[in-house]
């Protein structure tokens, strides 16, 4: 396993670190480690599609069906009345 050291962190910092570690009840270590897997876990993954992205934003809020699939249909322009 590789190493890593971070020199000229702000004593704050270092000291939030430590409170964060000991609220989740580990080590400064492991709560670091922690961190970085989870600042890169997506890293170099594809988005999900819009319409997955859709239904997860709007879940239990008020949408309830599929959004239609429209690959390959023309745009149509909205229709306003005046």
């Amino acid at each position: 396993m590789a190493q890593l050291m971070v020199r000229n962190l702000e004593d704050d910092v270092k000291a939030k670190l430590q409170r964060r570690a000991r609220r989740h009840g580990r080590s400064t270590e492991d709560e670091i480690r922690d961190i970085l897997r989870n600042a890169v876990r997506e890293e170099g993954a594809p988005p999900p599609p819009l319409g997955t992205r859709l239904s997860a934003r709007f879940a239990g809020i008020w949408l309830e069906e599929d959004i239609p699939e429209l690959r390959g249909q023309l745009a149509k322009p909205a229709e306003i009345d005046a």
